[in-house]
């Protein structure tokens, strides 16, 4: 799973590097399909219950699936979420980072950005054996909110493996001490997705992009994370 999570990430890397204002979400969307397979790894998400891409790709109001195209054109100011996933050997990688367009995005918005990837390190410092799946959305629940931000409840992390989605659900949100017990050898796909605004989400007519209700920006931010006899290990860094 190391190696299909540092796949992954060299896909982000370089995805990273691409966005600029007028680049498209589908140049992105090819870039990252030629890299996974110049990789020797195949596209975790492309086919996924009819999901026609291997990227998701997120912009401003937009939370998480929202799905690549010519017609999107990134501009200045814009942040745009970026969700990869592959497979190697039969094992996953999931991870999403999420992009500020251009130099002129508002401080505000630069904040939402840290404070929701601060909230992922939070939350995977919890990643600890005999730990709860609450311990770990309380990390996150609490960062986010002390910040003025709110936790979209309708979609949430999961466990990974030799699937894309098992068991158990990990919530950005919860209470310490509740939920599943955290065991040796799990990996975690531990994702905050954090609105500036209210927490309510709407599915468009695409039947996959999420946005928020009331327009507000989000950020997404994932790694994957094994629990271990000496703590939470990283696999998508």
């Amino acid at each position: 799973m190391r190696k299909s999570g540092r796949i992954v990430r060299q896909v982000l890397d370089e995805l990273r590097e691409l966005v600029k204002p007028g680049v498209t979400t589908m140049d992105l969307e090819r870039a990252a399909e030629q890299k996974i397979r110049d990789l020797g790894a195949k596209p975790a998400f492309k086919g996924y219950y009819d999901y026609p891409c291997v990227l998701c790709t997120s912009v401003n109001e937009e939370i998480v699936h929202g799905i690549p195209s010519e017609k999107r054109v990134l501009k200045e100011g814009d942040i745009v979420s970026i969700d990869c996933g592959a497979v190697l050997d039969g094992y996953y990688g999931d991870a999403a980072i999420t992009v500020p367009v251009g130099k002129e995005v508002g401080a505000d918005l630069r904040k939402l950005l840290e404070v929701t990837e601060a909230s992922l390190y939070r939350a995977i410092e919890q990643a600890r054996i005999g730990n709860t799946v609450g311990d770990v959305g309380a990390a996150v629940q609490e960062h986010v909110e002390a910040n003025g931000f709110s936790v979209v409840r309708e979609f949430v992390g999961h466990g990974i493996g030799t699937r894309l989605h098992e068991e158990p659900q990990i919530p950005n949100f919860g209470a310490r001490g509740h939920g599943a017990k955290l065991r040796e050898g799990m990996v975690l796909a531990i994702e905050p997705m954090v609105n500036f605004g209210k927490p309510e989400t709407r599915v468009l007519g695409d039947k996959w992009t999420a946005v928020t209700v009331d327009g507000s920006y989000s950020a997404h931010f994932e790694h994957c994370v094994a629990v271990t006899k000496d703590g939470p290990m990283i696999l998508t860094q």
